[in-house]
């Protein structure tokens, strides 16, 4: 039996309209995280915390300014290796910020040696704090000796640890790495790491000159 067909070409009918779900481009392509909103989680998540270390530093760094000017307040000499240490933390910016370039014109191997020297610098500030410690220690100055030496112990203390959670960050971006599960079209964890350690690298600058200029 014969069927008889249309021919719907050419005919001035609207088709009816394409639905795409939720992160997905129309052409079938999907976001990582599934979902059209701009950011990530893990990049709000990022955000949060490092809001979070602002507001923690921000306090302690008006308590430090209110306390400066009272009459039990004593300066303490700051270690000259605290300049050297701020110079290798300068220095580890710059060679992550290598790695990340390095990545986005698909240089792997560049990549993973950049963020083995920028994981070495940030061991290499931690110890050269450690040693800074040591010297005032060898002085007689400890955490309760004055003001400022409380202060120094606190804020520089608080930052390595900062700086420590750092590395194991970047250890985990490293590892990844070295499966090869980071690459240009997959860089998050690296681009998550290395606006971390900027802002770490920032924020020492910023205690630097708050102990120095005490």
């Amino acid at each position: 039996m014969p069927v008889l067909t249309e021919d719907r070409q050419n005919t001035g009918i609207t088709p009816p309209p394409t639905w795409t779900e939720p992160g997905d481009d129309g052409g079938g392509r999907r976001d990582p995280e599934g979902t059209s909103f701009p950011l990530s989680k893990n990049r709000i998540g990022l955000w949060i915390l490092l809001a979070t270390i602002v507001m923690l530093f921000a306090g302690l760094s008006s308590a430090f300014i209110v306390l400066r000017g009272v009459p039990e307040w004593q300066n303490i000499e700051i270690p000259s290796i605290l300049w050297l240490n701020t110079a290798i933390l300068l220095a580890s910016s710059a060679t992550i910020e290598a790695a990340r370039r390095s990545l986005r014109h698909e240089r792997v191997g560049a990549m993973k040696l950049w963020l083995l020297v920028s994981g070495g610098f940030g061991l290499a500030f931690l110890g050269g704090q450690f040693i800074a410690w040591r010297q005032l220690v060898a002085l007689g100055v400890y955490l309760p000796t004055t003001l400022h030496s409380s202060f120094f112990y606190v804020l520089t203390g608080l930052h390595g640890i900062h700086l420590l959670s750092g590395i194991l960050v970047m250890s985990y971006v490293l590892a990844k790495a070295l499966k090869n599960q980071i690459t240009p079209a997959k860089d998050e964890p690296l681009q998550l790491c290395a606006t971390y350690w900027h802002f770490l690298d920032a924020l020492w600058v910023y205690l630097f000159m708050l102990l120095t200029l005490a």
